[in-house]
């Protein structure tokens, strides 16, 4: 464990005088003074940050002298952690009680990534439902030209026909019916330089018809080809180990038919393979037959679409979940998912947070994340790996080197907490500010 002297300010050095070795002149700097800080590599006590514009430009004693024209924020009894990235999400389509293509503008994503920014959420990755003005979008977002959460994407997946997801979810996405067009597809994708690519191989409980492993080979060894890595849907065991030998580098949801095998979780810890466990996912759809604690909490009640808390409140919906058929079926892919989490966590593979929030109204945008926090660490996994599949794990699946830590030079996407979310997860909702790019989040 490095101390905390060694992680003192040490490139850049604010004087009495007031000037600041290494930062530009005549910007503003802004001390957040006295705070806890999770960096998520260790814990800082009693430490000061500095920001300039949308960078951290210092880490230092809350001790040390600080430059005089510096506005200086005290923190003192505050926690301070990077913003939460959320590996799996879908932007656009959700809008009052329905989640569809209809939904999808750009008015509709801003207001999104604006909410998502004030539940701490600091960048999303939209998994594959995506539709043309993603990409401009996306642009302008990583360089800070448009509010909220910072937006990465997968563009237009790729499915089945007949199959999943819904064509009137996502009626972007390419169903190629043989290899020459599934090539084709990944060919034409590669041109827009989406963050991933993603497919569907999951028959939806024999419901729907499943991705040929033909097919899939070929996307894979395309995307490969075009320099781009692929994320899969997955939900059968079988299915997660044969994309993991194609060369997947990305499992976007949890095994839940079984509980995984040794030698599965062996080849995903081998070949570097990023697992996203979306527990929320498979919770949502028995909770509510039950004991869905949040129900009344203000927290979640801010987070959901208007009208979504109507239904989900209602005795009808309570009487729809404990009625539903495969409601055990559903219990037993929660606890299959629950048990690899923490089989693959203690194995050492990179986990990385992601809810699977804006795919349904249940799904609630915000609130979903620090849910999935809490259902992580229910799980066995340790608060302070929680943090680190919400932030840094979650930067590396992005292959992003500036944000994900609270280190001199990564973007100032900051979140400051009331309470310590190592102590208590549950801590991470317990929200002081936002600072997005450098900026107070109101």
């Amino acid at each position: 464990m490095k101390t905390h002297t060694q992680l003192l300010w040490i490139g850049l050095v604010l004087t009495a005088v007031g000037a600041c070795k290494g930062m530009k002149r005549n910007h503003t700097i802004t001390i957040f003074k006295g705070a806890t800080i999770i960096t998520v590599d260790s814990v800082l006590q009693q430490a000061s940050l500095a920001i300039q514009d949308d960078t951290i430009a210092g880490i230092f004693s809350a001790g040390d002298p600080i430059a005089p024209d510096a506005t200086v924020i005290d923190y003192t009894g505050k926690t301070i952690m990077p913003m939460l990235i959320n590996g799996h999400g879908h932007l656009g389509l959700l809008q009052g009680d329905s989640a569809v293509s209809g939904n999808y503008t750009r008015e509709n994503i801003i207001r999104q990534l604006k909410k998502y920014a004030s539940f701490g959420v600091g960048s999303v990755m939209s998994m594959g439902t995506d539709h043309a003005l993603i990409f401009p979008l996306r642009d302008s977002s990583q360089k800070g030209l448009i509010p909220g959460a910072t937006i990465f994407t997968a563009g237009y997946g790729l499915g089945v026909n007949g199959g999943g997801p819904p064509p009137g979810f996502a009626d972007k996405v390419m169903r190629p019916q043989g290899i020459p067009e599934a090539i084709k597809d990944i060919q034409q994708l590669a041109a827009l330089h989406p963050d991933l690519v993603k497919v569907w191989v999951d028959d939806f409980s024999h419901t729907a018809p499943k991705m040929k492993e033909d097919i899939y080979d070929a996307i894979i060894q395309e995307a490969h080809n075009q320099h781009l890595r692929v994320a899969a849907h997955v939900f059968y065991q079988e299915d997660a180990r044969r994309l993991v030998n194609a060369g997947v580098s990305v499992l976007a949801h949890s095994i839940r038919d079984t509980v995984i095998s040794d030698s599965l979780v062996l080849a995903i810890k081998q070949k570097g393979v990023f697992y996203i466990p979306t527990l929320t996912l498979d919770e949502y759809n028995f909770a509510y037959g039950g004991d869905a604690y949040w129900l009344n909490d203000a927290f979640f009640k801010r987070s959901l679409e208007p009208g979504v808390w109507e239904r989900l409140s209602s005795a009808a919906f309570k009487e729809k979940q404990l009625k539903d058929s495969t409601r055990q079926k559903k219990i037993t892919a929660f606890k299959n998912a629950v048990t690899n989490l923490h089989k693959l966590d203690s194995a050492g593979v990179t986990i990385v947070l992601g809810t699977d929030s804006g795919a349904q109204p249940v799904r609630a945008q915000g609130f979903s994340e620090h849910l999935e926090l809490e259902l992580m660490e229910a799980a066995g996994v340790s608060p302070m790996h929680v943090i680190q599949a919400a932030t840094i794990n979650a930067a590396r699946m992005l292959q992003v080197t500036n944000r994900g830590n609270i280190a001199i030079g990564k973007k100032a996407d900051l979140l400051v907490l009331n309470g310590n979310p190592l102590n208590d997860i549950r801590q991470t909702r317990n929200i002081a500010a936002v600072w997005k790019n450098g900026v107070l989040q109101k």
